[in-house]
């Protein structure tokens, strides 16, 4: 809807949508333009906190895994392993060989389900003219049927790892309750082999897509690990927006340094400054730091859908990468592709391990630890006392992260849509809309936060209190 902003400025109007569709959770759009400025582009996240940091204070330290897997049903695993990393940081305990291998074949049944979920289920019906999936449905059978296809591959690999596909039960510290044999592995390798074609298609079809120009003018923010594209570790690593500055690293204990959260007044969840800068994480961001790592037959997908191949390792200066959110749909389909190979390379020279799980026993201290979830860096931090008990807790997921880059991107959209001349209430919506799905906003995930006043008895001045 649109309203003057008030009865003596004709030329100001405020443009709102009360309700986003095709994302996860609950937000609303406000715009405000004022002689032909837009002046306020605020994504209202208005889903109420989630609490859940609250909920691990006093919980033992082998809880976090299970709980935090409820935070989402879409992508629980990137909250357990990123639980299970901060803490057995905690003890020191490094999870590697086949166990590790292991969990990052888990991880690539996550970004399979819910990146193929994102590309043929949210975002596809903007390209093709369609109103939702059951318009796609009509006019694209074969693409959508494509898309279950692969989403039920990436469940299978969470079944067979997890227990079941949405909030797994067999993950734990150290690793697992139970690993499976390699005749478990085979019938799943096999369909995995038949969604390599699949894969290969997803990418070729969505490269056809028709992209919008853009450009996301925000620091890019990914783990790296080398040699090898970052998932379920490595070390956090900025792409500046400004050429002037150089690509840098810090320490996942370093996070909350150089990423710090604010509440605003619009929204439930925090929004986060990386250096005091706008930044964006997900897949463009893992390409451009990460790019030059994917498997040859993922660069050649890349190449054949007309991405960049970026030449670009940590520490020197930033290649040519993808900056346009329109093509991060493409950037998915090549990071499905990529998972699909992954998967079969880790079952394919999978031997048993002598133990399904490393001890982690309980001390005191802090842990860290940052993983990549299919829609960028989730960043955990735990405060363990002498017996292993949790004081305090720390989620940073990558929606939170991303709503600052979000708005700027909406700012710059309409303001350069209102001076090509779109100016009613519709077109606005619908562009804003499309935009915001670009970046597969997870809005559950980061509603956690809420400052809240509460007036006393007897009329005595509001307390304010911070409730996570």
């Amino acid at each position: 809807m649109s309203e003057p902003a008030d009865a003596s400025a004709a030329a100001s109007r405020v443009v709102r949508i009360p309700a986003l569709t095709r994302v996860e959770g609950e937000a609303a759009l406000h715009l405000r333009v004022h002689d032909g400025t837009v002046t306020e582009a605020r994504l209202k996240i208005y889903e109420p906190p989630r609490f859940f940091e609250a909920f691990l204070r006093g919980r033992a330290h082998t809880e976090p895994v299970d709980i935090t897997s409820r935070i989402c049903g879409i992508c629980p695993v990137a909250y357990q392993l990123s639980a299970c990393r901060a803490i057995e940081d905690v003890s020191g305990i490094v999870v590697d060989g086949r166990l590790d291998a292991l969990r990052r074949l888990l991880y690539c049944g996550e970004w399979i389900e819910s990146q193929t979920l994102h590309i043929h289920l949210l975002h596809a019906p903007d390209f093709l003219g369609c109103a939702d999936l059951v318009d796609m449905a009509g006019s694209h059978r074969e693409h959508v049927e494509r898309g279950l296809r692969l989403k039920q591959t990436g469940n299978a690999v969470m079944e067979l790892l997890g227990g079941r596909a949405i909030h797994p039960i067999n993950v734990r510290l150290g690793g697992f309750h139970r690993t499976p044999t390699r005749a478990e592995l085979r019938p799943l390798a096999e369909r995995l082999r038949r969604s390599l074609d699949d894969a290969w298609d997803t990418v070729r079809w969505v490269a056809r897509f028709d992209f919008p120009e853009a450009h996301c003018d925000a620091d890019l923010l990914a783990l790296a690990e080398p040699g090898t594209y970052a998932i379920q570790s490595g070390v956090p690593t900025v792409l500046p927006a400004d050429r002037g500055l150089a690509p840098y690293s810090f320490p996942v204990r370093s996070f909350s340094d150089h990423v710090t959260e604010e509440q605003v007044p619009h929204s439930t969840a925090l929004h986060s400054r990386l250096d005091g800068r706008r930044h964006l994480t997900g897949s463009l961001a893992r390409y451009a730091v990460s790019g030059h790592l994917l498997s040859a037959l993922a660069r050649e997908a890349a190449r054949e859908a007309g991405l960049s191949d970026p030449p670009l390792a940590p520490g020197t200066p930033q290649g040519e990468v993808c900056r346009n959110p329109y093509r991060s749909i493409l950037v998915r389909a090549v990071e499905v592709l990529y998972a699909v190979e992954e998967a079969l390379r880790i079952i394919d020279a999978y031997e048993p391990p002598e133990h399904p799980y490393v001890d982690v026993p309980a001390q005191a201290g802090v842990g860290h630890g940052a993983t990549e979830a299919p829609r960028g860096l989730l960043y955990h931090r735990y405060a363990l006392d002498t017996e292993g008990r949790i004081t305090d807790a720390c989620l940073v997921p990558p929606t939170a992260q991303n709503q600052g880059a979000i708005e700027e991107d909406l700012r710059v959209l309409v303001q350069a849509a209102l001076a090509g001349g779109t100016t009613s209430d519709a077109e606005l919506a619908h562009l804003c809309e499309r935009a915001i799905r670009n970046h597969d906003p997870c809005i559950s995930c980061s509603a956690h936060f809420l400052d809240v006043d509460i007036q006393g008895d007897g009329g005595s001045a509001p307390r304010s209190r911070r409730a996570r």
